[in-house]
């Protein structure tokens, strides 16, 4: 080999060590790996539904018929309020915007023991595993978001200038789902009868957020315990956007942001403070 190549050459070496510090989020390397996450995401959708008979036709289908029955149940039999909104629609409106952040979340907690070879033996951002369910979730809330339309053409719903706080409302509800999912995907990992406690925790959630009744069910001094529950804003504010029927409640949507926010912000530290063990634990 000639001298001056040795003498020129240099070596290359990358070490990768684990982050200790709370704060310590590489946004630089975020977003170089940020197509990633988009492929993730986009394995999500596949996954999903590859070899279904009906593809995407279920995204369609679970508020659809979920729908119907709480109908027939809750509008017809129990004769439940619903602000002076046809059931079907009150409902569907609500179901809508759930279906989305219970299957963003059922996935995303499972997302890092599900993925555990990526975590073992690829580099990459962790967080970006239990984002990619809640970022997939986007395609099916769209195309749920036909049946609605259809719905509000039928019942003469149409929606006022408050249809452009829609966009932060769905991206509240990612984000709130995106940061409950970091903290139980993080407990997952160590303690994995949290997938067990998971389905029953959802389902408690649901009967405990406005989707199938009114806030106004409850009496004024008790409605403030509802609040506590980010949904509740959300879910409000969503169906006042959509429907137009009243108008939005900002205290309550600002109350459910806030909540929002910081359940967010501490999903990913925890997340960042616990996933140096993942590859040790999985």
């Amino acid at each position: 080999m000639c001298p001056s190549m040795t003498e020129h050459s240099t070596d290359y070496e990358l070490v990768i060590r684990p982050k200790y510090g709370l704060l310590d989020l590489n946004w630089q390397e975020l977003k170089e790996y940020r197509e990633l996450l988009f492929f993730l995401a986009l394995r999500e959708i596949k996954i999903r539904y590859k070899q279904t008979m009906m593809g995407a036709s279920w995204a369609l289908l679970q508020p659809f018929f979920t729908m119907i029955i709480f109908t027939l149940i809750f509008g017809r039999l129990a004769k439940m309020p619903s602000d002076g909104v046809p059931y079907p629609i009150f409902s569907y409106s609500g179901l809508l915007l759930w279906t989305y952040f219970s299957n963003a979340l059922s996935q995303s907690s499972n997302s890092l023991v599900e993925n555990a070879p990526l975590l073992s033996k690829v580099y990459m951002p962790r967080i970006f595993i239990p984002t990619a369910p809640c970022l997939s979730g986007f395609l099916d809330y769209i195309i749920a978001m036909s049946i609605l339309a259809v719905m509000m053409v039928y019942y003469h719903f149409v929606p006022g200038i408050s249809i452009l706080l829609l966009p932060l409302i769905v991206l509240l509800t990612f984000m709130l789902a995106s940061g409950v999912g970091y903290w139980l995907s993080s407990i997952c990992v160590k303690y994995r009868d949290v997938k067990f406690v998971l389905p029953f925790f959802v389902q408690l959630l649901m009967f405990v957020s406005p989707v199938i009744y009114p806030v106004s069910i409850i009496s004024g001094k008790l409605q403030w315990l509802l609040y506590l529950n980010p949904l509740t804003g959300l879910m409000n504010a969503h169906r006042a956007c959509l429907l137009g029927h009243s108008p939005v409640d900002f205290i309550g949507l600002s109350i459910s942001a806030l909540v929002t926010i910081v359940i967010f912000l501490s999903g990913i530290l925890y997340l960042k403070s616990t996933e140096k063990y993942f590859a040790d634990l999985i």
